[in-house]
């Protein structure tokens, strides 16, 4: 059994400090593999290796690795991206390969693993692996446990993975400008049984927030607390992925915060369980039931649900942060009363609008002209007209006849007879029955499927 003293014994017995890679060297490196796309690549099963269920990046990737004398190498490389925020919209960043936030690397316990990490960025960097146990050697910190990675250089870093988990990567470098101009990426090391904590489907991401001035593309890093684009992957509603999934399936989302406030996700529909966080699983007599999860700065979170047909929002439950581009300068016009105003400046200007006087929704349904580069402040549709949101907002789409594999967007739902909230016109109609009989009336969940596994 592997105690803190032999911890450090076992995991640095092999490792070596992290260290310059010399030009000849650097021909023998994995090939640094690179997406710019914001669609999101469905993670391949491991071609070598120990066997895991790979997990679904929203909007991002699984960075692949090459085995060298039983050694998983990967290749990373710190440098300025370009990231669509949502469609309409594109941001100059700085990540890992070709995005922001960087791909996921994906690993096993035990796994021997060796991450190259080369700087493309204009000025010095390193990378720390945020909840990994490791010797303090490769903990990342320029200059207190490592030298920093010159610009062009190559750093090695090398340890043996002691647990499973959910955990992140970033630099503790510049961290103020690094961090704000989208450097992370999610680190997920599965069991090595690949049938413990097993789930029909994993999906992860990670929270960041953006002040990008409406019409620029870079964001201002000085900034505090007043941010105006609140992402999941860098990404803000309508340009996040749904999560999909088949009725009955076991789902489980992860998600870490390396904003600067903290986020209380909230998902409509099914209960879920808080199973794991950056410390490590829960334990199954420790789950506590929720439909909202606080995750903090630097926090990770791990939920995970019985999926029931429908769409189900999930979002950030501070509302500003379901906004884009929002101005904290704008006066609140709420039962002002403006159409003298109006008709005087209508003269000069013949297309001027009255904005606010009736609460926010006119302008998520109102095309206003915007600086070029901009999202509106709350955009997105679904069936019955404008949604009002932006920002942290997505779906759970759950299907009945979803394919096991298949994350393609199915649509709209289409709900069942008697069970769509609709005008009053009359006498009460027949209350809305469950349409399944899978479904628990004490929970209006849907049962597990009998002889289910892993949790």
């Amino acid at each position: 059994m592997t105690n803190r003293r032999t911890f450090f014994k076992t995991a640095g017995a092999s490792v070596l400090s992290a260290a310059v890679v010399s030009r000849a060297g650097a021909a023998l490196l994995p090939e640094a593999a690179s997406q710019s796309s914001a669609s999101m690549q469905l993670p391949p099963h491991p071609p070598n290796g120990r066997p895991y269920n790979p997990i679904v990046t929203l909007n991002g990737w699984s960075l692949p690795w090459r085995v060298k004398n039983n050694v998983k190498e990967f290749h990373l490389v710190a440098e300025p991206v370009v990231r669509e925020i949502a469609p309409g919209m594109k941001a100059n960043l700085w990540g890992y390969n070709g995005q922001s936030p960087g791909p996921t690397i994906e690993a096993v316990e035990g796994d021997h693993i060796r991450i190259f990490v080369t700087n493309k960025l204009p000025e010095v960097t390193s990378v720390h692996w945020h909840g990994v146990l490791l010797p303090s050697g490769m903990d990342g910190v320029m200059g207190l446990t490592q030298p920093p990675i010159e610009v062009g250089k190559t750093f090695m870093y090398e340890f043996v993975l002691q647990r499973s988990g959910t955990f992140m990567y970033h630099p503790h470098a510049d961290e103020m400008a690094q961090m704000a101009m989208g450097m992370m990426g999610l680190f997920i090391v599965h069991p090595k049984d690949a049938r413990r904590y097993r789930v029909d489907r994993d999906f992860g991401f990670i929270l960041n927030a953006y002040d990008i001035e409406p019409g620029s593309a870079t964001p201002r890093i000085n900034t505090m607390l007043d941010f105006n684009l609140w992402t999941w992957n860098s990404r803000a509603f309508p340009g996040i992925d749904p999560l999909v999934a088949r009725t009955g399936e076991r789902v489980r989302i992860r998600v870490g915060n390396l904003t600067m406030t903290n986020h209380p996700i909230h998902m409509h529909g099914p209960h879920f369980e808080v199973t794991g966080t950056d410390g490590g699983w829960v334990p199954k007599s420790a789950r506590w039931p929720e439909v909202t999860a606080d995750i903090a700065v630097g926090q990770m979170r791990a939920i995970e649900f019985d999926a029931a047909a429908g769409d189900w929002a999930i979002h950030c439950h501070k509302s500003h942060h379901t906004m884009n581009a929002m101005g904290h300068a704008v006066p609140a016009m709420i039962g002002v009363d403006q159409r003298s105003l109006a008709q005087k400046i209508a003269k000069l200007v013949p297309d001027y609008m009255v904005m606010g006087e009736r609460g926010m929704h006119d302008m998520a349904t109102m095309e206003m002209p915007l600086p070029d580069n901009t999202l509106p402040m709350m955009t997105g549709t679904g069936p019955f007209g404008a949604l009002g949101m932006g920002g942290m907002f997505s779906v759970v789409k759950v299907r009945d006849d979803i394919a096991r594999g298949d994350y393609r967007d199915p649509g709209h739902y289409q709900h069942p007879d008697g069970t769509l909230a609709s005008e009053y016109t009359g006498e009460p109609g027949t209350p809305a029955r469950a349409p399944s009989s899978d479904v628990d009336p004490t929970t209006l969940q849907v049962r597990k499927p009998t002889g289910h596994s892993g949790h």
